[in-house]
């Protein structure tokens, strides 16, 4: 039987919605007989150059003291010990009825993740994804990028999957030192308008640049509430309520409201 795990990342102050995502995830585990392991305390405390740094200084910099947003790059540690590895964020819900995500990663692949562009999107979001990618991955030079009439082929990190093979990628690195690699200095002081990325302009450019074999999942396993069309919610297995201002009302702290969302 495979080794597996799925690794969450749950920091700064309680919240109704991550409580309940995360619980589901919870529950998938043991249902699948997953390990499961959620962080809920800084590990990498990961800094910018704050001399040169173009991220808001006054943001979570301050309030927290790192990025938190580089801090589930600390399950890259477990590829040597499992089989397979999956990183979810705290604010996606999983259905009970959900298949088993691991089993949907053969082992020909390194990595799996959903192209955000995939999948029964909004016209509006189709907008985003096109000032996105051109404002993101448009000027990366050295890696190429499939474009169509809704922007690059990126995918959102929200959900990624990995079989063990994604290690040799690390080259021996600690979590810590693959995120301080010279290539991705500038992904982490926020240089220009990665000012507002987070690791997953990072990751889309290492998994292009290191030649992962890489298979795109269907939309349903990150699933954007509010991204995708609302009717088709009901179909996915993974929900992802990637923007919280998008649940009204009460910002997904009401879960009457985000149960509604979800058609349970």
């Amino acid at each position: 039987m495979k080794k597996r795990l799925i690794y969450q990342v749950y920091l700064g102050k309680k919240s109704n919605l991550y409580d309940f995502c995360t619980e589901s995830v919870r529950a998938y585990c043991k249902k699948y007989n997953i390990d499961y392991k959620i962080q809920k305390e800084p590990i990498l405390k990961i800094l910018p150059n704050m001399k040169r740094t173009n991220r808001n200084k006054n943001g979570l910099i301050k309030q927290m003291g790192y990025l938190p947003i580089f801090e589930k790059e600390n399950a890259f540690a477990y590829l040597g010990e499992y089989d397979q590895v999956a990183i979810i964020d705290s604010d996606i819900y999983i259905r009970k009825e959900a298949p088993n995500i691991f089993d949907n990663l053969p082992e020909e692949f390194d990595f799996g993740g959903v192209l955000e562009r995939s999948g029964p999107i909004c016209a509006s979001h189709k907008t985003k994804i096109k000032g996105y990618s051109r404002d993101m991955f448009q000027n990366m030079k050295d890696v190429t990028f499939d474009w169509n009439g809704c922007g690059a082929d990126f995918m959102n990190m929200g959900m990624m999957v990995m079989n063990q093979s994604m290690n040799k990628y690390l080259q021996g690195q600690t979590p810590e030192q693959f995120i301080r690699r010279p290539e991705f200095v500038d992904f982490v002081d926020g240089i220009g308008l990665y000012k507002y990325s987070t690791d997953q302009v990072l990751l889309n450019y290492w998994i292009k640049k290191c030649g992962a074999k890489v298979k795109h999942m269907d939309w349903k396993w990150n699933a954007l509430y509010r991204a995708i069309k609302d009717n088709e919610i009901k179909n996915a297995h993974f929900v992802h309520f990637f923007l919280k201002q998008q649940i009204r009302p009460g910002n997904g702290e009401d879960l009457s409201v985000v149960k509604k969302a979800l058609g349970i």
